[in-house]
């Protein structure tokens, strides 16, 4: 299995009383609740607890996209990703994802993209997404043309990471006569793509096509919606004709560990009951805007997530697996036997979310990294390469200069 280490970034100074007056941390909660000063403090220790992972023997490390949110800092993803190309030599660099509809132009994110696969030595994963309704709130575009551009521009950015250039492409949303990048990327045909989901039919066809089979990530959800949307997925490439490997599937999940259970459960509390009542805190129609996905899809994921609506308690939480938390034993117990149930070839930990501060987090990811990781990179194949085995040799040679 692949071990990977997931930040959000959240404003983890958020007033919490302040948040409290508003129905959501995103696009309506007011950025004079943002101090400059303490978010550059926060950088610096985000960076430091990602770079951490590397030493600790995670296979990766990832980042994300939101705006206008103190849910995650991270509006570029890419300017996290660039600095993390210097500041670590081994793991995997994940952006998961970049939300591809809302870009004026995809070119800029596939030039973007390349140079970071070139910058890291070929380390990069391009995580594709549609972005959350919210952010097509933030940036005032119609969420009805969501799929069709997000499709067109998929197809526009791995034609001209694949593509000798120039060549012209005329798409309903993008028109370009030359299509010429500079620089093109180290790995070939491109870098592997992975697409995070609320557990979208549509976006599950998508990543599970024949022609894509691209790694296909179940995010926050209770464990039996993971196990329901990873099954869709094979049952999916069945239908396609092939049989989906582990390696195609993933699951994101807060994670926290401590000496003994109860002492995990007595430090994250506070801190993951933030992460589900402050951060992420949104009305449905700002979540799931209409025209954002088919009513199918809408119905799956309400039906699937209705259970969270529920159950507040924290140990409620821990017991749908929507976050895992407990001593090295149970923690790698835990994860062992939902890899045993699902077969999942990808886990991406959440070791930092809401307001853990840096001490807990980084307590936690060395208990992680000593008595948890190398049992669960035991689990299934461990590797990230697509296409031709000649893409590990080329990445390798390229490190080695």
């Amino acid at each position: 299995m692949n071990v990977m280490f997931f930040h959000l970034m959240p404003y983890a100074d958020v007033d919490l009383k302040e948040a409290a007056k508003y129905d959501t941390a995103w696009v309506t909660f007011p950025n004079t609740n943002y101090d400059p000063i303490k978010g550059q403090a926060l950088y610096n220790r985000y960076l430091d607890e990602t770079v951490l992972a590397e030493e600790l023997g995670y296979d990766g490390v990832c980042v994300n996209e939101h705006h206008q949110t103190s849910y995650g800092l991270m509006p570029s993803p890419i300017v996290m990703a660039s600095i993390l190309t210097r500041l670590t030599k081994r793991v995997r660099i994940a952006v998961l994802g970049s939300a591809i509809p809302l870009r004026n132009h995809p070119l800029t994110l596939a030039e973007e993209h390349a140079m970071l696969d070139v910058l890291s030595g070929g380390r990069l994963i391009s995580g594709f997404v549609r972005g959350i309704g919210s952010e097509y709130h933030a940036f005032g575009v119609n969420p009805t043309f969501s799929h069709e551009r997000f499709h067109e521009a998929h197809d526009l950015i791995t034609r001209a990471w694949r593509d000798p250039g120039p060549f012209p492409f005329y798409g309903k949303h993008y028109q370009v006569n030359y299509v010429n990048l500079w620089p093109r990327p180290i790995q070939r045909p491109h870098p592997p793509i992975w697409i995070p989901s609320q557990g979208s039919k549509e976006t599950i066809d998508f990543a599970a096509h024949p022609d894509h089979r691209y790694t296909y990530l179940q995010t926050f959800s209770p464990v039996t919606a993971v196990g329901k949307f990873l099954n869709m997925y094979r049952e999916t490439a069945k239908q396609f004709g092939y049989t989906a490997t582990d390696t195609q599937l993933g699951w994101a999940v807060p994670v926290y560990v401590a000496e003994t259970d109860a002492q995990a459960v007595k430090e994250a509390e506070e801190h993951y009951q933030n992460f589900r009542h402050t951060f992420l805190k949104m009305p449905p129609e700002m979540l799931l805007p209409p025209g954002y996905t088919s009513r199918e899809s809408l119905k799956a994921i309400a039906l699937a997530k209705s259970s969270m609506r529920e159950q507040n308690s924290f140990q409620a939480n821990i017991d749908m697996g929507l976050v895992v938390v407990g001593s090295p034993t149970t923690v790698r117990e835990r994860f062992t036997g939902y890899w045993k149930e699902f077969g999942f070839g990808n886990l991406l930990t959440m070791m930092q979310f809401g307001t853990l501060p840096a001490v807990l987090t980084v307590k936690s990811m060395r208990l992680f990294g000593a008595e948890v990781l190398p049992a669960l990179q035991k689990l299934g194949p461990r590797g990230f390469e697509q296409g031709p085995p000649a893409v590990a040799k080329m990445r390798e040679a390229a490190l080695a200069k």
